[in-house]
């Protein structure tokens, strides 16, 4: 099971609203925030999927300004920096 299924598993009916997920970056997902329903992704590891298809320059300029500065709402997902570089 994904962390995404399993997330969705332990946590969909606690809401009515519905859990929010950044498309394209489940390999990304590190946990949810049980206080705020809140999907908690590890900004290293974006990148890194970013930088699958662009070079690490342009998915670090990318994903600072198209993905981890977006908001979405209440539900927007949070970005921490793990330290996982690569």
């Amino acid at each position: 099971m994904t962390k995404r299924e399993l997330i969705i598993s332990l946590y969909s009916d606690h809401d009515d609203e519905g859990l929010l997920f950044a498309d394209g970056f489940d390999d990304a997902i590190i946990g949810i925030c049980p206080a705020s329903l809140r999907v908690v992704y590890s900004r290293s590891k974006a990148i890194n999927i970013l930088s699958e298809d662009m070079s690490l320059e342009d998915a670090v300029d990318f994903a600072e300004y198209n993905t981890f500065a977006a908001y979405v709402g209440e539900r927007t997902p949070i970005w921490v920096e793990d330290f996982e570089w690569e």
